[in-house]
C-alpha cells in the first residue's frame, strides 16, 4: 500500500489533525466527532433516528459486551422490527463514543466487541431509561437524514486517516459540493441564502 501517510512520515497525523480540528475536539483524552454532536446537528430535545443510537447502545452494552452487527439485532428483535439501526448510525456512533472513552474494544472468542468503561457505565447508569429503544416506534423525519450523515461522516473520517493527498484534496471537493447542494436546496424553497455561510 503507497499512501501519503506511509510515503511521507507524519501526513496521517497531519491529515487527522486538520480533521479532527474541523470536526471534532483535541485535548483531555477526547476525539472524534465530540460529544453532543447528535444534539449539535439534529435538535437536544428530539430522538436520534428512529429511536436514540447513542442512548441505546450505552444501555446494551451495560447488559453485556456486543459487536456492532449484534447491537443491530438486538435493538431490531427488541423493537419487533419497528426500529432496524443501520450500520451507517451504529459504527460511527461506537467509534465516536469509543473516542469519548466511553467503551472500549476487547476480544471475545476471537471476535472483536465493544464493552464499557467505568466512566460509560455510569453514563449508562445516568439514563433516564434503561430501554431507550422502547420510544422506537416514534416518528422522526430526520432518521433517513442522520444516518446519512453518520455515514458520510465515517466515510469522511476514514479519507482524513488513511487516504492519499489526492484524495483528501477530492474529499474536500465533494463535501464542498455537497453543503453548497443542501443551501440550494433551501434557496430553492425560498427559504434559505443559497450560500447561507457555506463559503469555500
Amino acid at each position: 500500500m503507497t499512501g501519503y501517510a506511509i510515503e511521507h512520515p507524519g501526513g496521517r497525523r497531519r491529515a487527522r489533525h486538520e480533521f479532527l480540528m474541523m470536526h471534532g475536539r483535541r485535548g483531555r483524552g477526547r476525539r472524534g466527532f465530540g460529544p453532543g454532536f447528535d444534539r449539535m446537528f439534529f435538535g437536544g430535545g428530539r430522538k436520534a433516528g428512529r429511536g436514540d443510537i447513542r442512548a441505546t447502545i450505552l444501555a446494551l452494552l451495560a447488559e453485556e459486551p456486543m459487536h456492532g452487527y449484534q447491537i443491530i439485532q438486538e435493538v431490531t428483535d427488541r423493537t419487533g422490527g419497528a426500529w432496524r439501526p443501520s450500520p451507517g448510525s451504529v459504527y460511527p456512533t461506537l467509534q465516536q463514543l469509543e473516542d469519548e472513552e466511553l467503551v472500549r474494544t476487547v476480544h471475545s472468542n476471537g471476535r472483536r466487541v465493544f464493552e464499557l468503561t467505568d466512566t460509560g457505565r455510569e453514563r449508562a447508569a445516568a439514563l433516564p431509561s434503561a430501554a431507550p429503544w422502547e420510544a422506537a416506534g416514534e416518528d422522526d423525519e430526520l432518521s433517513d437524514l442522520r444516518d446519512l450523515a453518520f455515514g458520510l461522516l465515517g466515510a469522511t473520517r476514514q479519507v482524513a486517516l488513511a487516504g492519499t493527498e489526492k484524495q483528501i484534496a477530492a474529499a474536500q471537493a465533494i463535501l464542498k459540493d455537497a453543503r453548497r447542494g443542501m443551501y440550494q436546496l433551501l434557496a430553492e424553497d425560498g427559504e434559505g441564502d443559497a450560500e447561507g455561510g457555506a463559503s469555500s
